[in-house]
């Protein structure tokens, strides 16, 4: 039987609150760049995965398998960019 209340979406909604009003506290708590740089990021990869199994439904199909190999590809292609780029244009190195 199905829930007249949605329980579940309603605790990713406040999780998703309590993650952004953390990410919020980097800036009125004035905290250094390195301090607030890494809260950024936990805080939005933790939002990321909420997101993604909270309100994008992903363990909840029979083809979640395909659903997180595809994320887990676009994180490796996008921290290859990434590392790519700063690989090139910061840390200097030329071919």
């Amino acid at each position: 039987m199905r829930e007249l209340f949605p329980a579940k979406q309603v605790w990713g909604f406040v999780l998703s609150l309590v993650l952004t009003a953390a990410a919020l506290l980097v800036y009125f708590f004035n905290m250094s760049r390195a301090t607030g740089m890494t809260i950024f990021i936990v805080t939005a990869f933790i939002q990321a995965f909420v997101q993604l199994v909270v309100f994008m439904h992903a363990r909840e199909t029979d083809d979640s398998k395909s659903i997180f190999a595809t994320l887990y590809y676009a994180i490796f292609i996008a921290l290859i960019t990434v590392f790519g780029t700063l690989l090139c244009m910061i840390w200097g190195w030329k071919y």
